[in-house]
C-alpha cells in the first residue's frame, strides 16, 4: 500500500483562515496512488451558499460533484474551504456552478468531471445547472446524484 505524498500541501493539518472570496481560495491536490485505474470521486455539498449579485440575498444549493481522476486527487480541505469563500460572494446560480467545475478541472486536468448544482427556489423557481467535461470513461461505475427534482407542494 502506497502512503500519499502530502508535501506539497499547506493548508492540511494547519489553522486556516477561509478566504474572502472563490479567487483568492488556494485549491490543493495530491498524487493519486492509482493511477491507470478509472475510479470515481465524489464530493456533495448539502449546504452550499452563495449571494444574489442583484439582492444580495443568499442562495442555496445542494451541489455534487463527480470526477475520474487522471492522476491527481483534490485535497477535502482545501475544496471544503473553496466552497465556502462562496458564502459572500455575488454570483448567478450558472456562473457559481461553471466557476466551481472549471477550477476543478484546470487543477486536476480529470479523465472526466461532472457537476450537478440543485439550487432551492427563491421567487418560485429552482434553477438547476448541470455540467460535464464529455463522456465519462467506458466501464465506470457511475451512480445516480440522487437528488430529487424540486416538487414544491405537488
Amino acid at each position: 500500500m502506497s502512503k500519499t505524498d502530502v508535501s506539497g500541501l499547506s493548508m492540511l493539518g494547519q489553522a486556516v483562515a477561509g478566504a474572502a472570496n472563490p479567487d483568492d481560495a488556494v485549491l490543493e491536490r495530491v498524487p493519486s496512488n492509482h493511477a491507470g485505474t478509472d475510479f470515481v470521486v465524489r464530493f456533495t455539498a448539502p449546504e452550499f451558499t452563495s449571494l444574489c449579485p442583484m439582492t444580495g440575498q443568499p442562495d442555496f444549493a445542494h451541489i455534487v460533484i463527480d470526477y475520474v481522476p487522471d492522476g491527481w486527487l483534490v485535497e477535502s480541505k482545501s475544496l471544503k474551504l473553496f466552497l465556502h469563500a462562496f458564502r459572500n460572494h455575488g454570483a448567478f446560480h450558472e456562473d457559481c456552478t461553471l466557476d466551481i467545475a472549471k477550477r476543478l478541472v484546470d487543477l486536476l486536468s480529470p479523465k472526466w468531471l461532472r457537476i450537478g448544482a440543485y439550487w432551492y427556489p427563491r421567487g418560485g423557481i429552482p434553477i438547476d445547472v448541470f455540467w460535464q467535461t464529455g463522456n465519462p470513461p467506458e466501464g465506470v461505475w457511475l451512480p445516480d446524484q440522487g437528488v430529487q427534482p424540486y416538487r414544491g407542494r405537488g
